[in-house]
């Protein structure tokens, strides 16, 4: 007989499987009750099979009225509490409690796995819920001791149909006017075909919001290919197991309830993990349960992950995980960067939990305290909160194993905190009548990863630091470690669940896809007769950011800022789009708040802004804050912008990173971002909501390359190129010492006063000596000094937590120079300063480019591990006249009418800096000779062209033309001397 290739064919394949392979019992339509929507025969037949005395009590089955009672209560219980909860804590009725459900047994246990086994796993295909017999069957029904928790609906694309059919089957003849179709009956309704799987758990007819259930495609949506089956077969030999979904019902499947802050109405939602959650977590207990506490995971979860249900499903299965019948942890605590997202995690965790009072909030050290001896087995707090609290933790605690679940482990992990939670949860504290060497090394053991604590860190945007630090090492199929060129092994995720995969399953938005940057053109005036000479480089930036300060760039930007939003934005998201300006500083804030603000006054614009920055400004002679300019307090910005009129919130390093707003449709960006805080910054458009189809950036300060940069890092799996050289330190101390700044006893003296607590008046005098030294250095030992120190204090305190050994010469180092590095002063940088006081802005223009959409390379990306330099030189000031300076400078911003020429002008002086960040011109600059260094500097040149294309086509053109003129080769000779002629430092060969 030839394979059955139809849908009824997929039907009994997969009904197959689970009665033969997952040992359900096969249905019939007969023993289901459409009345109460239950299949009757089996529900009694648990209950008498785990309950029998209690039944006889209740006297249930006397006659047809008293299980109609019984059968009533617990119709309405369903609809009123969910399945879930009958399921979780059974039934009251009458004097008894009767259960639906016998949960999994612990190790060991043989008296609950007889009772487990008693469970009735079951699956009727072709289910006639309904009256109508003509053709309302549902596909397959699973039941669990009678009770309906999951539907599904089939298709096959052999027979030219999909899940989107399956989908449409649901939204318009599966509805919620049915018993068993009603919100809360069933757990979740599977639409699946033989490629994809998607999920709903209240079924609203068109309003019904279908998720994927999918595996991921190379870190994208969709499923891989399977040798040994359908790509949607995990759904029944791996989800639908007894033990899988037992620990589905028993830990994850929720009915959460959400508040309406203005009406107070209550609602709720039904939560039922996706497949990476279910994955991520259910691996992460695996791997803590085999490896026990003091290990690191990172978790690479991109926002749409669902991140905050992860972060509260393994808290609170980690509460309970055993291993021979012992608590792997005592104590679970989540960290996290933002009192929202703390607050957010909390209620989350409190939902999931079965017992509340197991779960409390640590505001400072004396909460954490009194948690800890009430026996709170999670504890939520945020990292601010954390640092105080880790400064009082006493050595108590190192008996003690402790399970730490980072959010955001980038923001939660800077050293000298990191080093706190290492100290806190070892119980590593000198007393004070240790001997100085005893303390020093109580300090180096606390500062490593505490062996009594496991580390869980979630990141969307992982460092380089957070990487070395949380991530595993990279082997092959074979075993082997990858490594990097410079021998050491690179480092990558645990878990991954990608920005790629987030935007193709549409849990958030695509922020680059209409992404419009502006560019802006100046003329400046010089303002003396004579023609002073400045630092030719420095003095470009410092012109850039005189015109862009000016009063004259706010207002033209804001003018493009009001009428943009209200020609493109307002009417958004059926008129409810928001929007946000970023601005570079706070004065910059105020600026933008008060021009616009008067800009949607004289268009008699229903709407207002709103200012958000941390602390106080005097601006124009008055002092503002928040609260003074929005004239309500900062506890309420995030609430008022939900609300009219309130459509424009304007930032200063505010709101940049964690905030959370899907009405956020448009971003004006005047502030300059790359790597990770423009993927933050950008990110905060790309919540979904009903109508949200699409977001705008309008950029006025970034180049769209940088931006794409920035992006490509985080789009698929992030990975660590290597390792940081420890030796690096001993080059740092290397480049200090010679400089005589310090000496051996002084480091030593200041670091032994410290530790035995002394007075300050016995430090500062000192550190004072070590100041001194420094300020008689030269400039550019001064620069190398201070460089130098900074370096070490940032390498070390890294460093410190994951080498497997500590230096006593390091620790003591790095006690001295915390202290002095902050009182030495900055280095003099010369006069550039001073031509803002030469010049005036005489014109300004702003121009917008067209809208593009930033394409993200689709491939793992690589970042390199911390650098710790330690050729800190001093680039020699390049002298020209104020008029040669000014005119440079309007030959790059100054004519927005380009010509083929300007615009060539323009490539031509962005060339030498791209040239000069090409490494193996660098390295043929430093170990070659002048000759093979040209040869990559040409090279570089003709690549930097190529890319050049991006951008514009002018000189790709004029230098392949004399490329291709063999009678004229001027310009391209011209051009590659001039690069070289610019780049070329032989000075810098070792």
């Amino acid at each position: 007989m030839a394979t059955n290739m139809k849908e009824n064919g997929f039907e009994t394949m997969i009904v197959k499987y689970l009665v033969e392979n997952n040992h359900y019992e096969e249905g019939s339509n007969s023993d289901y009750n459409k009345i109460y929507a239950i299949d009757e025969v089996r529900l009694f037949r648990f209950l008498h099979d785990t309950q029998d005395e209690k039944l006889a009590e209740l006297r249930i089955e006397d006659n047809e009225i008293e299980k109609k009672k019984f059968l009533d209560r617990l119709s309405k219980k369903i609809s009123d509490d969910g399945v879930i909860n009958i399921i979780r804590k059974g039934m009251k009725y009458k004097n008894k409690t009767v259960d639906f459900y016998m949960v999994r047994p612990s190790e060991g246990n043989q008296e609950a796995k007889e009772s487990y086994d008693k469970n009735i796993f079951s699956v009727t295909r072709q289910l006639r819920y309904s009256n109508d017999y003509g053709r309302l069957a549902l596909d397959v029904c699973i039941f669990l001791n009678g009770l309906p928790i999951i539907t599904m609906e089939l298709k096959n694309q052999i027979t030219k149909q999909n899940h989107d059919d399956a989908i449409r089957q649901y939204m318009t003849d599966r509805t919620p006017d049915e018993l068993l179709f009603q919100f809360k009956r069933c757990i979740v309704h599977f639409a699946v075909d033989d490629d994809e799987i998607y999920m709903c758990t209240e079924l609203k007819k068109e309003k019904s919001f279908f998720m994927p259930f999918n595996k991921g495609n190379n870190n994208g949506a969709g499923n891989p290919r399977n040798p040994n089956g359908l790509k949607t077969d995990y759904l029944w030999k791996d989800i639908l197991t007894k033990p899988c979904l037992s620990n589905i019902l028993e830990n994850y499947v929720q009915i959460t309830e959400e508040k309406d802050e203005d009406t107070g109405r209550k609602s709720y939602k039904q939560i039922f993990p996706r497949y990476h959650q279910l994955s991520v977590v259910t691996s992460l207990l695996a791997d803590a349960k085999n490896d026990g506490p003091g290990h690191r995971y990172l978790i690479q979860h991109s926002a749409g992950s669902g991140k905050s249900n992860s972060i509260a499903w393994l808290a609170h299965q980690l509460v309970t995980l055993k291993k021979d019948k012992k608590d792997v942890f005592d104590t679970v605590i989540v960290v996290t960067d933002r009192v929202n997202l703390d607050k957010q995690i909390r209620d989350t965790i409190k939902q999931f939990m079965q017992v509340s009072s197991t779960v409390g909030w640590a505001k400072d050290a004396s909460t954490l305290s009194i948690l800890m001896e009430q026996g709170k087995k999670i504890i939520i707090t945020i990292v601010h909160k954390f640092q105080f609290i880790l400064d009082a933790v006493s050595a108590d605690y190192k008996n003690k194993k402790f399970a730490i679940i980072i959010d955001e482990a980038h923001s939660s992990q800077n050293g000298s905190l990191a080093a706190k939670m290492n100290v806190a949860v070892s119980g590593n504290v000198y007393d004070d009548d240790d001997e100085f060497e005893d303390k020093l090394n109580t300090i180096i053991e606390g500062k490593k990863m505490a062996p009594n604590a496991s580390y869980f860190a979630f990141t969307a945007t992982p460092k380089n630091k957070t990487l070395e630090m949380f991530g595993k090492k990279m082997f092959d199929e074979h075993g082997n470690p990858i490594l990097n060129d410079d021998g050491t092994q690179k480092a990558n995720p645990h878990y991954v669940y990608t920005m790629k995969q987030a935007i193709e399953e549409k849990f958030i938005l695509d922020v680059l896809r209409y992404y419009t940057p502006y560019e802006s053109f100046y003329h400046i005036v010089k303002t003396v007769e004579n023609d002073p000479l400045f630092d030719k480089k420095h003095a470009q930036r410092i012109l850039r950011y005189y015109v862009e300060v000016q009063k004259v760039a706010v207002k033209e930007k804001a003018g493009v800022i009001v009428e943009h939003f209200h020609s493109e934005v307002r009417n958004k998201i059926k008129g409810q789009a928001r929007a946000m300006v970023v601005a570079s500083n706070i004065k910059r804030a105020v600026e933008y708040y008060m021009a616009i603000s008067r800009l949607l006054e004289e268009r008699k614009s229903p709407y207002k802004a709103i200012v958000a920055f941390t602390g106080e400004i005097k601006y124009e002679g008055v002092t503002y804050n928040e609260a003074k300019l929005n004239g309500f307090p900062s506890s309420q910005i995030e609430k008022k912008f939900r609300k009219d009129p309130y459509r424009l919130l304007i930032v200063a390093n505010k709101f940049q990173t964690g905030y959370d707003e899907p009405l956020l449709q448009t971003m004006y960006v005047d502030k300059g971002l790359s790597d990770i805080k423009a993927v933050q910054t950008l990110s905060r458009l790309n919540r979904c909501y009903p109508n949200k189809n699409e977001v705008f950036v309008l950029d006025f300060q970034n180049d769209p390359t940088d931006i794409k940069t920035a992006f490509d890092k985080y789009y698929k799996t992030t990975i660590l190129s290597g390792e940081t050289d420890v030796n690096k330190l001993n080059d740092l101390v290397d480049e200090m010492e010679p400089l005589d700044v310090y000496s051996d006893e002084e480091v030593t003296e200041v670091a032994e006063l410290y530790l035995d607590n002394a007075d300050r008046t016995k430090i500062d005098p000192i550190i004072d000596k070590g100041t001194e030294r420094y300020k008689e250095l030269e400039y550019d030992d001064q620069v190398d000094f201070k460089s130098s120190a900074k370096t070490f204090l940032r390498t070390y305190k890294f460093l410190s937590s994951i080498l497997p050994y500590g230096s006593m010469d390091w620790e003591r180092l790095s006690i001295y120079l915390t202290f002095l590095v902050s009182k030495l002063p900055k280095p003099d940088n010369g006069n550039a300063d001073e031509i803002m006081e030469d010049v005036e802005l005489e014109s300004y223009r702003l121009v917008a480019q067209d809208t593009i959409s930033i394409k993200l390379e689709d491939k793992d990306s690589e970042i390199e591990p911390i650098p710790v330099k330690t050729d800190v030189g001093i680039p020699v000031p390049e002298l020209d006249t104020l008029s040669n300076i000014l005119a440079s400078f309007h030959e790059m911003w100054g004519n927005c009418e380009w010509t083929d020429e300007d615009r060539i002008r323009k490539q031509i002086a962005e060339l030498p800096d791209i040239v000069e960040q090409d490494e193996t011109y660098q390295n043929a600059m430093k170990y070659s000779d002048a000759q093979n260094a040209r040869d990559e500097s040409d090279r570089a040149t003709y690549d930097a062209i190529l890319k050049s294309l991006v951008s514009g086509t002018e000189l790709y053109k004029a230098f392949s033309d004399d490329i291709r003129n063999k009678n004229n080769q001027s310009f391209k000779k011209w051009l590659l001397d001039y690069v070289f002629n610019v780049t070329y430092k032989p000075e810098s060969r070792e």
